[in-house]
C-alpha cells in the first residue's frame, strides 16, 4: 500500500525491470484543500517495491513543462515501454492557454526509469473518428491516458486511448480509440478498437493476455455511465473490462456487471500486474474506505480468479478495510 502524507495519488502505471517493480502515478499536495484541484495540479510521481505492497517513494519523475508549452498545466496518465537503450513514457498533457480543457499525448525516454526528458512528440486527436473539443457537448476534449504495447502478431506497436467517437448519443460516446506505428516515431490514428456505446467515458485503458484471452480493461464513474445503463440500475464506479481472443481484438462487452465496482467506487483506475512469479493481480487507486473522505493512495494487491468461462473476479477479502485506516493514519500524521 501507498499512502504518502503530503500528497494525494491516483491513477497509476507500472515497469518491472531486474527484480523491481516501478510505479508512475499521478500525484497533487493535500494542501489543496479540494480533492477535485488535484487534476490540474497534477505530477507523475515514482516509487518502488520488490512485492507491490511495500514501496518506497523516489519523488517527482515527470511534471509540466515550461510557460506557453503545450503541456504547461499538468501531466496526467500514460505507460512505460521498453525499447533498444531504455525506456519511452507516453503520458497526457494540458495547457493554461487552453484552460486545461484541450488533451494531447506526448513522450519521455529513460535509460534508467529514474530521469525522464521529454522529446517533441506530440499525438492530438484525429477528428475523422473522434469527437473535437464542444463545450456544448461535452467538458473537455477527451483524448488521454495512452497505453502503449508491441503487438507480435502484427508486428506494430499499438497505442489505445481514452477518446469519444463523433457521433451517437453524447452520454453512449465514450471509446477506446486506436493509434498504430511500426517506429514509436510516426503513428498513424486509427478507427476505435472498441464502442460498446454505454458510456460517455471509458478511462484508463489496459490491455492484457489471461489464458488465452485478452482482457481490455477500462474504468468509469457512476456519473459517465449511460442513461440506459443508469436507467437498468447497473451505473457502478469502478474497473472492468472487454474480451477478444487476439490482440488486435475486437473487443466485446461479455457482461454488464463491473469486475471491481460499487456505488462509491472505493477502488478506481484499476491495473492488472502480471508479477515476478507469474500470477496476475490487481492494484488500484484507493478513492474511499466504507463512508470515509477522500484518500488518494494506492491499494495492496488483490488475487485475480478466473472462472471457466473466462469471467474475471477479485476477493478484497473480509475486513480489507481495515487494513487501509492503519496505513492512512501512520501516513497522514506523520
Amino acid at each position: 500500500m501507498l499512502i504518502l502524507p503530503d500528497h494525494w495519488t491516483w491513477d497509476f502505471w507500472l515497469m518491472e525491470a531486474g527484480e523491481r517493480y516501478h510505479l508512475y502515478f499521478l500525484m497533487a499536495p493535500i494542501s489543496l484543500g479540494d480533492p477535485e484541484l488535484r487534476h490540474q495540479n497534477a505530477r507523475i510521481g515514482h516509487a518502488v517495491s520488490t512485492d507491490l505492497r511495500d514501496w518506497e517513494f523516489i519523488g517527482e519523475a515527470l511534471g509540466p513543462g515550461a510557460p506557453g508549452e503545450w503541456d504547461d498545466l499538468a501531466t496526467w496518465t500514460g505507460s512505460v515501454i521498453r525499447v533498444a537503450g531504455g525506456w519511452q513514457m507516453y503520458y497526457t498533457g494540458v495547457n493554461r492557454a487552453e484552460d486545461g480543457l484541450v488533451q494531447r499525448i506526448g513522450r519521455a525516454t529513460s535509460t534508467d526509469l529514474h530521469h525522464w526528458t521529454k522529446d517533441a512528440f506530440v499525438l492530438e486527436v484525429d477528428p475523422r473518428w473522434y469527437e473535437e473539443l464542444d463545450l456544448d457537448v461535452w467538458f473537455d476534449l477527451t483524448w488521454r491516458d495512452p497505453w502503449v504495447y508491441f503487438d507480435e502478431a502484427t508486428g506494430e506497436y499499438r497505442m489505445l486511448i481514452t477518446a469519444r467517437v463523433r457521433d451517437g448519443a453524447v452520454d453512449s460516446r465514450g471509446a477506446i480509440g486506436l493509434a498504430r506505428s511500426r517506429t514509436l516515431d510516426d503513428w498513424e490514428v486509427l478507427p476505435p478498437v472498441a464502442t460498446p456505446g454505454e458510456f460517455g467515458h471509458m478511462e484508463v485503458p489496459q490491455l492484457e493476455r489471461i489464458g488465452d484471452r485478452w482482457y481490455l480493461f477500462f474504468s468509469a464513474y457512476e456519473w459517465a455511465h449511460s442513461a440506459a445503463r443508469i436507467s437498468d440500475g447497473v451505473a457502478l464506479c469502478g474497473t472492468h473490462y472487454l474480451v477478444g481472443d487476439t490482440a488486435s481484438g475486437p473487443f466485446t462487452l461479455e457482461s454488464r456487471d463491473f469486475f471491481s465496482g460499487d456505488p462509491r467506487g472505493e477502488l478506481y483506475a484499476g491495473r492488472v500486474v502480471r508479477t515476478f512469479e507469474g500470477e496476475h493481480v490487481f492494484l488500484a487507486f484507493l478513492q474511499f474506505v466504507d463512508d470515509g473522505p477522500f484518500i488518494g493512495g494506492l491499494s495492496d494487491p488483490f488475487p485475480i480468479a478466473v472462472d471457466p468461462a473466462g469471467r474475471l473476479s477479485i476477493e478484497r477479502g473480509g475486513g480489507w478495510s481495515r487494513l487501509v485506516e492503519p496505513a492512512l493514519s501512520a501516513a497522514r500524521s506523520a
